[in-house]
């Protein structure tokens, strides 16, 4: 497994994942650039995603629903702010309602995702920045820790395929 840790932070609001792998920056950086390949992956694999639109361009959207091993579809939605690729993305992460709707009534985070060469490989930070102690709770108790854990674990197969 590729997560080499992960940094719950409650006095800066932040969580921090950091991953290494054995891909150069510019392999890793189209596991987010590329929508088919970023739905293999975001999400916990008993969730996987289905991405609707993605522009990662500043100002961009990228919408998408996980769907459950029931049958239910939570959706999410992010806003680009900042893209300079191959070596990060910034984007606010929301949840929206069944039409597709940003949540007003659940938490965003803000992120910044940065890809650095190292050992040979890449090695990828994800950094969530939450606007209160409340929300940064809220979401820890709805599984954000093992779910973002889960999810770049998938990372290690797609880039090694």
């Amino acid at each position: 497994m590729s997560v080499t840790g992960l940094d719950k932070d409650l006095d800066n609001l932040t969580l921090t994942l950091i991953a290494d792998f054995a891909a150069p920056v510019e392999r890793v950086w189209r596991l987010w650039s590329d929508p088919r390949q970023l739905e293999r992956w975001w999400g916990p694999p008993s969730y996987p995603a289905t991405v609707e639109e993605h522009d990662l361009t500043p100002g961009g959207d990228v919408t998408y629903f996980m769907t459950g091993p029931e049958g239910d579809k939570y959706r999410g939605w992010w806003r680009v702010t900042s893209v300079d690729a191959p070596t990060s993305l910034e984007f606010t992460d929301g949840f929206a309602d069944a039409d597709g709707e940003p949540n007003p009534d659940m938490p965003t985070t803000t992120n910044r995702v940065t890809f650095t060469e190292r050992d040979g490989g890449t090695r990828m930070e994800m950094r969530a920045v939450f606007d209160t102690r409340q929300h940064m709770e809220q979401l820890t108790t709805m599984g954000m820790e093992e779910g973002l854990r889960e999810a770049v674990g998938q990372m290690d197969g797609l880039l090694a395929g």
